[in-house]
């Protein structure tokens, strides 16, 4: 699955009804390559307010699946492209923050993509960080305790 520009994307989404207890649900992508060695790295980026290390997520799209949603939020907030599995790894939550101050649990569903291309470009170059290491550095890095379970976990398909 490829990612296509933002002008195809809709612009207000309607949310998917999550769990008890959830109130939104969010679709992620877990990427990574395998390197010459055999070994794997994943990328991770930083969140645009907070600074924090986290993995590219967004809402539900329109006309979209799961995994591509999750496969199109890779590209606009890392550049990348590739090709999403259509099964989650599984999901973690987290409290997002909201404009007027409160915090609202989301349920994020994880999906792995291997990246086959990493653009120059992209919607929102300059305003995150990206860092490509290993699952174990990976789950290092992120406060979420479901998110650094769940990469810790993470074994790619044998090539």
């Amino acid at each position: 699955m490829t990612a296509v520009p933002l002008k195809h994307r809709t612009a207000f989404p309607p949310r998917a009804p999550g769990p008890a207890g959830v109130s939104d649900r969010q679709f992620a992508a877990l990427p990574w390559r395998r390197q010459a060695d055999g070994s794997v790295k994943v990328l991770l980026i930083t969140s645009r307010e907070t600074r924090r290390w986290i993995i590219p997520k967004g809402w539900p799209m329109t006309g979209r699946t799961p995994e591509q949603a999750a496969a199109q939020e890779a590209y606009e907030e890392a550049g990348l492209v590739g090709e999403a599995r259509p099964d989650p790894i599984g999901a973690y939550t987290y409290g997002k923050k909201l404009r007027h101050g409160a915090v609202q649990t989301v349920e994020v569903q994880v999906f792995p993509m291997e990246v086959l291309v990493e653009r120059l470009a992209f919607p929102e170059r300059g305003q995150r960080q990206k860092l490509w290491t290993s699952p174990a550095d990976a789950a290092d890095k992120v406060d979420e305790p479901g998110l650094k379970a769940l990469i810790r976990r993470f074994h790619p398909p044998r090539a």
